[in-house]
């Protein structure tokens, strides 16, 4: 029997290839207040899965393609009539909802709609890992290659400029992997949970962290032991994997925001 063919071995390995991408991308949303930009993007999946079903082609892509399409189109709508929190709204429940409608309107498509929602993490393949690392490796890639560059138009746009550094196009950067984030970790905790998996493991570090580049690196340990955490309690408690992770993450936030809290106090 190989390795793999565990299925709680494949939904650790998936897991942790998420947390590995979702960190540091979790740690630039947090500090640009980008939860509800998330959202929207993470939405817009849902429609992405319906349209691929249409035209019958593969997931990944038709995820990728909605939510880099609903990133880039609240980003350039925000701010020439409706505030940027507005767009974000109805662009976030327009998405989910027409992705609904759309979706009953297939009456030759049967899909398992719980699990784009909530992901289903237990029913990852061998395929799906090599897809969840694929895009792991490319966000990271892109997050080392543009870190420096992305730190300073996010944490000081003003300084950025005058270096001369072009924050347009950092901020594609970002929406871009965002998107990719998005496609690869529809299948491990749904649509409607991977903004929480973006911003609590990096919320939770940063309560405790004092650099960037630290509060990354911890945001990546709490996503994996979040990880590993919820998949013990879902196998003993017999609850769904996708939101068990997230709670996991959930207590994790608690414990580091009261480290905090008492060291701020001896301080």
């Amino acid at each position: 029997m190989s390795f793999l063919d565990d299925f709680l071995i494949r939904a650790v390995i998936a897991g942790i290839g998420v947390a590995m991408a979702a960190g540091p991308l979790g740690c630039f949303v947090v500090w640009r207040r980008m939860a509800y930009f998330g959202d929207a993007t993470s939405h817009a999946a849902l429609l992405g899965v319906v349209l691929a079903l249409a035209v019958e082609m593969p997931i990944l892509p038709g995820v990728a393609i909605a939510a880099v399409a609903m990133a880039l189109t609240v980003s350039l709508a925000s701010g020439e009539r409706y505030g940027a929190d507005t767009m974000l709204g109805v662009a976030a429940h327009a998405a989910l909802a027409l992705g609904l409608v759309a979706l009953s309107l297939m009456p030759n498509v049967r899909v398992d709609l719980s699990g784009y929602l909530f992901g289903d993490i237990l029913s990852v393949s061998r395929a799906d890992l090599v897809t969840i690392w694929v895009g792991a490796a490319i966000i990271v890639g892109i997050l080392l290659w543009r870190w420096s560059r992305l730190l300073l138009a996010t944490l000081n746009e003003d300084l950025a400029v005058s270096t001369g550094v072009n924050t347009d196009f950092e901020k594609i950067v970002l929406t871009v992997a965002l998107a990719l984030l998005v496609a690869v970790a529809l299948q491990v905790v749904g649509a409607l949970l991977i903004t929480a998996m973006l911003i609590i493991p990096a919320a939770a570090a940063r309560a405790v962290t004092g650099s960037p580049e630290a509060m990354a690196r911890l945001a990546v340990l709490i996503g994996i032991l979040s990880v590993l955490a919820g998949l013990e309690a879902s196998y003993h408690l017999d609850t769904p994997a996708g939101p068990s992770i997230v709670t996991a993450s959930v207590v994790a936030l608690v414990l580091t925001s009261m480290i905090g809290a008492i060291r701020g106090r001896k301080a």
